[in-house]
């Protein structure tokens, strides 16, 4: 019976190397949050009384708005958007590039064999004969230093961070092609307004064209009415315009070149406003903080890699094997070979090259430290925002409202007087301009309303709920 070709790993002598290597602290800096100092609350709200997330929304917020063809729009987005499909590749890249890293840590094997049949001379005689071989090989640097770990981390990050770049091109999408559908939905509303205002007013060009033929009313009335008409039918093709424009970006968006969409009403229903409030560390949950947060923690561990790059490094090889002259004979214990070595790398010079990398490495981690309080500065900046638009919008919709309907009451009553003759059609005139106005600010104002309430929900990273902000916390 032959005896076993591959001894087995004793357990205690792989639990001496794992002790050893625990044993030893990876140099470089351990990661730590930067300070991020922001005001408590946002501009124009009270401060919460308890730094708590505000109402649950779901992650798929735009199924809020209650409209089936957007709901379509926004998951063929996010199926096919062109933007998001090379964030997903990018997801792949770096979950590749992690498996890449963390196989460092582990010892590397070969397996190599070889034959040769040669004839040479020995003390003067010929001599052929054959030589076949098979072993197995392995290399593996000791991580004294924490450089293979703190690569390993630095991958692990980047790996995360490209999830987050994933998610927040995925929040971008969503965003704007919701907002590119609302302001289809604004332009429908307010192109059929404009054909109502210009039928009625084609209606009152005819009216007055009778009128000045039968000598009741002058021709200057006529060009008056000719003016409002034309300038009625200007705004129609600019308004259809604005709108192929929006049909087009909707179709960019979905990945549907020439996507064509019906019109329709804007007949979504304005969520409910924010609760007073909101904490500035529902920030902290966004996906390109998340980013750039992660960036930092991958160049904070690179730094220990350009570190640990200055002390010596030890590796450990060996091999295992047969040689035989016969293949019959190559397992046999009397064909083994073996060999075990070390080798020791130290720097001893090199011009300064190590001292710059690791010079070049804090460099990038200051860097890096910017980004992410940038990175949460925009954050509250576009928050702030949101809520200033969405404030403003929802404060203006009883004046809109009221603007509009006396608009409408005066139009009656400046009709009733040049239909009487007290008064000149001028006059008339300027009333249907105001009415017309104050019809589509209405449109417009609630399509700001549903657009800054989109604009909030990107600004705050999407859907959240409790406890999920109670795991990330956790977390943190």
């Amino acid at each position: 019976m032959r005896p076993n070709f591959f001894p087995s790993l004793r357990a205690p002598a792989a639990l001496a190397v794992a002790a050893l290597l625990s044993a030893c602290a990876a140099v470089g800096p351990d990661y730590r949050r930067p300070e991020a100092p922001l005001p408590a609350a946002f501009p124009g709200e009270a401060a919460a009384a308890v730094e708590a997330p505000a109402a649950a929304v779901p992650a798929d917020w735009w199924t809020l708005l209650r409209d089936p063809q957007l709901d379509a729009l926004v998951d063929a987005a996010l199926a096919r958007n062109a933007d998001l499909l090379q964030a997903a590749a990018r997801v792949e890249q770096a979950d590749a590039q992690l498996r890449e890293a963390g196989s460092a840590l582990f010892p590397s094997v070969n397996g190599s064999a070889n034959g040769s049949r040669a004839r040479r001379f020995v003390n003067g005689q010929a001599v052929t004969g054959t030589n076949l071989g098979l072993s197995l090989s392995t290399a593996f640097e000791l991580d004294f230093w924490g450089r293979l770990r703190r690569a390993d981390e630095a991958a692990r990050a980047q790996a995360l961070a490209s999830r987050h770049a994933r998610d927040t091109v995925r929040l971008t999408v969503a965003a704007l092609t919701a907002q590119a559908y609302l302001s289809l939905r604004s332009l429908d509303e307010q192109i059929a307004i404009t054909r109502e205002t210009l039928r009625t007013r084609d209606e009152q060009l005819r009216v007055l064209r009778s009128r000045v033929e039968a000598g009741v009313s002058g021709r200057l009335d006529l060009d008056q009415s000719q003016v409002l008409r034309a300038d009625a039918a200007v705004q129609l093709r600019e308004l259809q315009r604005q709108r192929a424009l929006a049909a087009s970006q909707l179709g960019l968006l979905a990945g549907e070149p020439g996507l064509q969409v019906g019109e329709g009403r804007l007949g979504q229903p304005v969520p409910a406003a924010p609760p007073a409030g909101l904490p500035s560390s529902l920030l902290l949950r966004r996906p390109d903080v998340q980013q750039a947060e992660q960036r930092l923690v991958a160049a904070n561990a690179l730094v220990g890699v350009a570190r640990a790059a200055m002390f010596p490094s030890l590796s450990l090889t060996g091999a295992l094997g047969g040689e035989s002259p016969e293949l019959s004979n190559l397992l046999d214990a009397g064909s083994r070979i073996w060999s075990l070595g070390f080798g020791l790398t130290v720097p001893l010079f090199n011009g300064g090259r190590l001292a710059a990398r690791t010079d070049q490495a804090w460099a990038v981690q200051r860097e890096a430290v910017a980004a992410y309080q940038g990175a949460v500065q925009s954050a509250f900046q576009d928050t702030a925002d949101a809520l200033a638009t969405l404030r403003a919008a929802r404060e203006s919709e009883a004046d809109v409202q009221q603007r509009w309907q006396a608009s409408a009451n005066a139009l009656k009553l400046a009709q009733m007087r040049y239909d009487a003759g007290y008064s000149a059609y001028v006059e008339l005139l300027d009333a249907q301009r105001t009415a017309n106005a104050a019809r589509l600010e209405v449109v417009r104002n609630r399509a700001a309303q549903l657009a800054g309430t989109v604009a909030l929900w990107r600004a705050l990273g999407g859907g959240w709920s409790a406890d999920a902000e109670d795991r990330a916390a956790a977390a943190r």
